[in-house]
């Protein structure tokens, strides 16, 4: 059902950028404006992204997934064979932890725990939750978002061209909170995850508000790390790489840090900071 508070699109010329909506939110001014065909979205003046790629956002699950497509050896290389199973990510292909509180269905009738549980942090214009969705593989994916426009605008909204087949998806939930908070409370009291996509800035040097630096510190890659099931995978969106940032994984006890360069249609490449929970 169409949100009555969000305006309907109109069409744009191919050059002329129209502004959908302008918002006040709890973080600040979020704006989504169409240029074109494509929508992007500004917090704060800063721009965030726009749907005319999206392979950096989708690679970021896709990614996150054949790493834990490793079975039974743990991201360092070393067998996990001694680790507590459940405390293991759940493999693509069969079954993980059946820790789902609700017990939602998967979309092929089974328990939605059966597969690998996913936190995509950030839902932005939906790329990273379309790709985990079409994915039959992944488990129970969660999704947080403390924007509530970001939210109103893929409900129905502008952006649910994007998302709409995803959230109608049972494995689907989407959690209005923020990031950070919301990694802490896991870290501490569950549901533990088995991958987590953080896509919720331009980078860790790159910040849209001043809270969110708090992610990328000791104490957020720590809550991180411990939101993580043994042997679980951290992926982190940037639009620049940030050899800094690796030191900052190796230093909060994470194996198997790279960073992978993902060309996109004009400018630099995107990139993303790939690391590990060992098992």
């Amino acid at each position: 059902m169409s949100n009555p508070a969000t305006p309907a699109p109109r069409s744009a010329a191919p050059e002329e950028t129209v502004t959908v909506e302008r918002r006040s939110g709890p973080y600040g001014e979020v704006v989504l404006r169409q240029r074109g065909a494509h929508y992007e979205i500004i917090a704060n003046g800063c721009f965030l992204m726009d749907t005319s790629d999206g392979r950096s956002e989708r690679l970021l699950v896709r990614a996150a997934l054949d790493e834990l497509s490793r079975g039974g050896e743990d991201l360092s290389g070393r067998p996990a064979a001694d680790s507590d199973p459940e405390d293991r990510p759940g493999r693509p292909g069969r079954p993980g932890r059946s820790d789902d509180p609700d017990g939602s269905d998967g979309p092929d009738g089974s328990d939605g725990s059966d597969g690998p549980r996913l936190l995509i942090g950030g839902l932005g214009v939906g790329f990273s939750l379309a790709e985990a969705a079409a994915e039959p593989r992944w488990g129970r994916v969660t999704v947080v978002e403390r924007e509530p426009a970001i939210l109103d605008w893929h409900r129905g909204g502008p952006l649910s061209g994007v998302s709409a087949p995803a959230l109608a998806d049972p494995r689907t939930e989407l959690v209005e909170a923020d990031l950070v908070a919301y990694l802490h409370q896991a870290a501490g009291s569950g549901p533990r995850f088995d991958a987590l996509c953080l896509d919720i800035d331009n980078g860790p040097e790159w910040t849209v508000t001043d809270g969110n630096s708090t992610l990328y510190s000791p104490a957020g890659l720590a809550a991180c790390r411990a939101a993580l099931a043994l042997g679980g995978v951290l992926a982190v969106w940037s639009a620049q790489p940030s050899p800094a940032f690796e030191g900052s994984l190796r230093n909060a006890g994470f194996c198997r840090v790279r960073t992978d360069e993902i060309p996109v249609a004009r400018g630099v490449p995107d990139v993303v900071h790939f690391a590990a929970r060992p098992a």
